[in-house]
């Protein structure tokens, strides 16, 4: 099952792949406070546990972006799993959030 979340900036997308108990969102684009909203909703689907968020093709992270990871990371404890780019590596460390455990190498 695939959902897709299209924000207002043309450039971002949130593409959800849902497998068993378990979605994989692809995110593109910019996610700052338009767009924020729309990956949380890709990557919470009814009835799902797990989350998988691939930010590698992401090319701006904002403040919004991150409330959203928090989120997630508290809708799916122990069972997030976050691929970022560099750019959002490098967000996420000047914010201190660089050393959580969902969070992947870049």
């Amino acid at each position: 099952m695939l959902v897709d979340q299209v924000g207002q900036d043309p450039t971002f997308t949130a593409t959800g792949a849902v497998s068993g108990d378990r979605v994989t969102v692809t995110v593109t684009g910019e996610v700052d406070m338009s767009t924020a909203p729309a990956l949380f909703q890709a990557a919470t689907p009814e009835r799902i546990t797990g989350a998988t968020i691939d930010l590698r093709a992401v090319t701006f992270f904002d403040s919004a972006a991150i409330h959203t990871l928090i989120r997630l990371a508290e809708h799916y404890p122990g069972t997030l799993e976050v691929l970022p780019s560099e750019r959002v590596r490098r967000v996420l460390d000047i914010s201190g959030l660089g050393g959580q455990p969902w969070l992947r190498p870049a």
